[in-house]
């Protein structure tokens, strides 16, 4: 008999072995089972206690963990984010004293209710001591905006190319804020030039006025 039929027995003996250690097993006394049934049914029950766990209470709680975990994080950002602003706290005071007062500047460019009309003539002025000749100067409607209410002017006038580019610069050296728009330069006889623009002038709306646009704001708000 040789080395490889040898082997063949021993498989054969065995499987027969295995075999008769789990036939006629007594699932009522398993304590006198062969020791191989017992620890394939110790090794069977371990895997249904793990997988069961996993199925009704360990999957739970793993998403849980990854939940806390995520929220965590969220909150070392939000610390870090708030810490920096702390450390920053001085440097912002500044920035914004800063912004205040430049507002500040900015808000005393823009005139009252009751400086509009010298703006205006202010402004008629400035071309007429240019040589000038106004064929039109029309404020329009008023539009309100937060804080403030711009004023349109429509302005024609005719002139020569150097008063027209003095016109300009005076009416942009002004203290208050005047911008025009809306410029248009068509060639006139003798060398002039017609000159159409909307000047827009812009004035701080009083705190009453702020109000009422707030409320205006809130009733259109609570009517959608």
């Amino acid at each position: 008999m040789g080395l490889k039929d040898s082997l063949n027995n021993l498989r054969t003996l065995d499987l027969q072995s295995l075999q008769r250690d789990f036939r006629g097993l007594d699932p009522n006394d398993p304590g006198q089972w062969p020791l191989l049934p017992r620890v394939a049914t110790l090794f069977a029950l371990f895997l249904a206690i793990v997988v069961g766990g996993w199925w009704f209470d360990w999957s739970d709680q793993l998403t849980m963990l990854e939940t806390r975990e995520r929220e965590e994080q969220t909150l070392k950002d939000d610390w870090l984010s708030k810490k920096r602003q702390a450390v920053n706290l001085a440097e912002y005071r500044r920035q914004l004293s800063e912004i205040d007062r430049q507002f500040g500047a900015l808000l005393k460019q823009l005139p009252n209710r009751s400086e509009i009309e010298s703006l205006l003539a202010d402004i008629n002025q400035a071309g007429l001591g240019r040589g000038l000749q106004f064929e039109l100067f029309k404020p329009g409607a008023e539009g309100s905006k937060d804080f403030y209410a711009e004023l349109p002017i429509a302005v024609r006038v005719t002139g020569s190319y150097h008063d027209l580019g003095e016109f300009v610069s005076d009416v942009a050296q002004m203290p208050r804020i005047v911008t025009l728009n809306d410029i248009a330069i068509e060639a006139q006889k003798e060398g002039n030039l017609k000159f159409d623009a909307t000047a827009v002038t812009y004035r701080y709306l009083d705190d009453e006025e702020v109000a009422r646009i707030r409320r205006e704001k809130a009733k259109e708000k609570a009517a959608k």
